[in-house]
């Protein structure tokens, strides 16, 4: 089996890398994360898991990388990691009884062979409409400040939603696992 590697130090994308039960080494990647002018979500999201992915794969020659990245849309507007408190204040305020589409960009790229493979796998999140008390508890309880639109569905944040509608739910979460186990039995990598 060829060497596994993710490259994200995210905790939530080791954890459901892991579910796989495949080896895997995790390597961080520098990347600009920044987007460019005037560039769509999906773009962002699929141009920086790539990047992602490419940018591992020069300290591993004969790996396969994974690289992925996320995006919430609301309303137009694309809502990334809040950082602090007063980031997912604002956030959540802002997503009250609204929906969010989060885009979820996975890049399969075999290093040895430099193919690359990328998808972007939405999920629709509709909130409810919860009182700034409400949020207020959430964030003391789960400060999701490395999250995409500040919601944990994995955890308390599940209280924060109506509905969610999608192909994947750990797409969500940060890792769409339907579709990678799909690309790595492309790869030859066979989960099961």
């Amino acid at each position: 089996m060829p060497q596994i590697v993710l490259a994200s130090t995210s905790k939530y994308r080791r954890e459901l890398l892991a579910r796989l039960g495949l080896p895997f080494e995790v390597a961080a990647p520098d990347v600009d994360e920044i987007p460019l002018p005037n560039e769509a979500p999906q773009n962002t999201v699929r141009r920086l898991a790539e990047a992602k992915a490419r940018a591992v794969a020069t300290r591993f020659p004969q790996a396969i990388v994974i690289g992925s990245d996320q995006v919430a849309v609301l309303e137009g507007t694309t809502l990334g990691k809040p950082g602090n408190h007063a980031g997912a204040l604002r956030q959540l305020k802002a997503m009250r009884a609204k929906e969010v589409v989060f885009h979820t960009a996975l890049c399969l790229y075999n290093a040895a062979n430099a193919q690359a493979e990328t998808r972007v796998v939405p999920y629709c999140v509709r909130f409810r409409d919860y009182s700034d008390a409400q949020i207020e508890h959430y964030l003391r309880r789960e400060q999701p400040y490395d999250c995409a639109g500040s919601a944990r569905c994995e955890g308390l944040g599940i209280a924060l939603i109506a509905e969610m509608r999608g192909g994947d739910p750990n797409a969500l979460i940060g890792l769409p696992l339907i579709a990678l186990t799909e690309m790595l039995a492309a790869q030859g990598v066979q989960v099961i």
